[in-house]
């Protein structure tokens, strides 16, 4: 099967019910992929089982997974749970990630160890349980932030949560490569999303539609097909983490 072919794969996403997560569900769908998707709580179900519905007309097999991740065994359930019913798993993307904006002498130990647990430590046991279970030639890819590549304040608990997560691509990519197991990461800029906007001002979102060159915030349909081409055609690119935000940062 060529790599580029994804009718019939099998693609699990974490936090693959809505926003960008959601459009990756029905573009894989409608490519002919089968899914696994996972939201995180009771907040979300309405926005899964309506995705869930959309693939499904698509014509894929598909199912629903809600958990918490950051109880690692989890994650391990719902890797167990996509092969007992699919026999095996293709790609797995992490999607999952909590945004906090607030000044570093105002953050509690709370938020911190919060923060720490989904956008670290999530990113950390899914990239491992997905070196343990995808298949050969598998494909694994996080989404991060550009913020990573930003002089600012405030988003000290986020970014910094963010920034390992390049390391364990590093890290993956050289200890699955041996199984044609390719692992990336994609940085998107402030993305047009609820995600972006429960944190911010009118005038910082101001701020951040003008800081890209080309202009605006970042639109999660520019974001998928990047992703989408890393887990296919895109596989030689490995142990690397992709800046996709319309020049709002670079390095």
């Amino acid at each position: 099967m060529a790599r580029n072919d994804l009718n019939g794969k099998v693609v699990l996403i974490a936090g693959g019910a809505k926003n960008l997560g959601g459009l990756l569900s029905r573009n894989f769908a409608a490519k002919g992929a089968k899914l696994a998707i996972h939201y995180n709580s009771g907040s979300t179900k309405a926005d899964a089982e309506k995705t869930l519905a959309d693939v499904e007309a698509l014509g894929a097999e598909a199912f629903l997974f809600q958990a918490d991740l950051t109880d690692v065994k989890n994650i391990a359930k719902f890797f167990d749970e996509a092969i007992d019913k699919f026999g095996g798993i293709d790609i797995a993307i992490n999607t999952v990630g909590k945004v906090l904006k607030k000044p570093y002498v105002d953050t509690t130990e709370a938020e911190y160890d919060s923060m720490s647990d989904i956008n670290s430590k999530v990113a950390y046991f899914f990239i491992q349980e997905a070196g343990k279970k995808l298949n050969g030639n598998g494909k694994i890819c996080t989404i991060v932030t550009s913020l990573l590549a930003a002089f600012t304040g405030y988003y000290s608990t986020y970014a910094g949560m963010k920034a390992p997560v390049e390391d364990f691509t590093r890290a993956a990519s050289k200890e699955f490569g041996v199984r044609g197991i390719s692992v990336s990461a994609v940085a998107p800029g402030p993305m047009d999303t609820p995600f972006f906007y429960g944190q911010e001002s009118t005038e910082a979102v101001a701020y951040h539609k003008a800081a890209s060159a080309l202009g605006g915030l970042t639109d999660i349909k520019d974001i998928a097909p990047l992703v989408e081409f890393l887990v296919t055609d895109g596989w030689w690119i490995t142990g690397q983490t992709i800046f996709a935000n319309g020049g709002y940062t670079t390095r």
